[in-house]
């Protein structure tokens, strides 16, 4: 079958998202690339926070900038917007009835912010009793941070993300240091993807709708992983250790003729391996370095001995040598190079869409491949309100006079 012509995964199913930046709108995104019609709605003539975080701007046909952002780009794909003034009455009843007509909601105001509206979930859920809302916050809708705002940065260091990421103590450049992305913003986003399919397969064996409550600071913490097991069975704080590994050895980055490479040794044979490669294979008969336990113990001897030989050859060398012997190694690549690298391309992890305001526009592929219902891009990240009339027309059947005189009194 032509993949053009196959529905999404998620076809038939309606969204109705109000958050805003990032974690919100990578949920919807997501929600949207697997089918689902995601109606993004935005407060008229000044729409999601991120349409002014720029530059860059998305430039146009004659090359000035259009006034769309690269971030917000980032996060709205396979959307339609709707504008609507929650403050006033009339825009508030309009979301009530779009509420009647979807599945989910998605919102991350303040705890209580819809409240004042009547669009909180105890309202809507009267409303549509099937209704699945995903509540995004910073801490959650319970306990003694619920009131406060909450953002990635601030959450990377509440949750403990810092504490983990950067140079160790006592050596150059020490310090926290946050994720050069919005890590806890997308994992949040991920895991509101999960948890709003979980609810959705209750409703069809339930028929009810449910409230999701989820908080950056609970997500950040839970991705603590590993490093939150360590301190909880092991009772010892974790710290920061660079580019290295808590448990594995060697796990990390090594200097070479012309840069740096990672070399990530997950078990003894590729270890054995690596030494081969380094042409130094009386490390791996070393009782100091053959099994992992004894190489974390001696992590500080076996590091410097191996950054005394990487430096003799170039990255490329290294990595042609190190594949050939079956040790994990790569380059630590700057975003040009990735997008250039050729397995990435080979991937398609770029993509091309045309634009209304540019001949194209670059954007980044959704990572899943489904084979039976593949990701769709429908849509380009919409302009501000671009599809407000069809929304109104399609699912609430508003006419073109109701809709003027929306637009006119400055509802939507």
């Amino acid at each position: 079958m032509n993949p053009s012509l196959q529905e999404g995964a998620l076809a038939g199913l309606r969204v109705l998202d109000l958050s805003r930046v990032l974690a919100g709108p990578w949920a919807g995104q997501l929600l949207a690339d697997l089918g689902a019609d995601v109606i993004k709605i935005e407060r008229p003539r000044t729409g999601d926070d991120t349409r002014a975080w720029g530059p860059p701007w998305l430039a146009g046909a004659d090359g000035e900038p259009t006034g769309e952002s690269a971030y917000y780009l980032a996060a709205n794909r396979n959307k339609r917007s709707v504008t609507i003034d929650l403050g006033q009455p009339e825009g508030q009843a309009l979301i009530r009835r779009l509420v009647e007509k979807a599945d989910v909601l998605i919102e991350n105001f303040k705890v209580g912010g819809l409240a004042q509206y009547g669009l909180d979930y105890a309202s809507l859920i009267e409303v549509n009793p099937r209704l699945v809302y995903c509540s995004i916050t910073g801490f959650g809708q319970t306990g003694p941070y619920a009131a406060r705002a909450g953002y990635d940065f601030l959450m990377q260091g509440m949750g403990g993300l810092m504490s983990l990421t950067g140079r160790a103590d006592g050596s150059a450049g020490e310090g926290p240091v946050k994720v050069g992305v919005a890590l806890t913003d997308i994992m949040t986003g991920l895991y509101a993807t999960v948890a709003i399919q979980a609810a959705l397969a209750h409703r069809e064996r339930t028929d009810k709708g449910q409230h999701i409550d989820l908080a950056l600071l609970d997500v950040q913490i839970a991705c603590l992983a590993n490093q939150a097991a360590n301190y909880l069975i092991g009772g010892v704080v974790p710290g920061r250790m660079g580019n290295a590994h808590p448990s594995i050895v060697p796990y990390e980055d090594f200097p070479t003729a012309d840069g740096y490479m990672i070399i990530a040794v997950g078990n003894d044979g590729q270890f054995a391996r690596c030494c081969e490669a380094l042409g130094k294979p009386e490390w791996g008969r070393d009782e100091r370095f053959s099994r992992n336990p004894q190489r974390v113990e001696h992590r500080a001897t076996l590091i410097a001995l191996m950054r005394d030989v990487t430096p003799t050859r170039t990255t490329s060398e290294w990595i042609g040598i190190m594949e050939a012997a079956g040790v994990p190694c790569g380059p630590v690549n700057t975003i040009d190079k990735v997008f250039a690298d050729e397995h990435v391309r080979s991937r398609e992890m770029r993509i091309e869409m045309a634009h209304p305001l540019s001949q194209t526009m670059p954007l980044v592929a959704n990572p899943i491949r489904l084979s039976e219902s593949p990701v769709q891009y429908r849509h380009v990240p919409p302009t501000l309100g671009a599809h407000t009339d069809e929304v109104l027309d399609a699912w609430l059947d508003l006419s073109g006079a109701k809709v003027e005189t929306l637009r006119s009194n400055g509802v939507i």
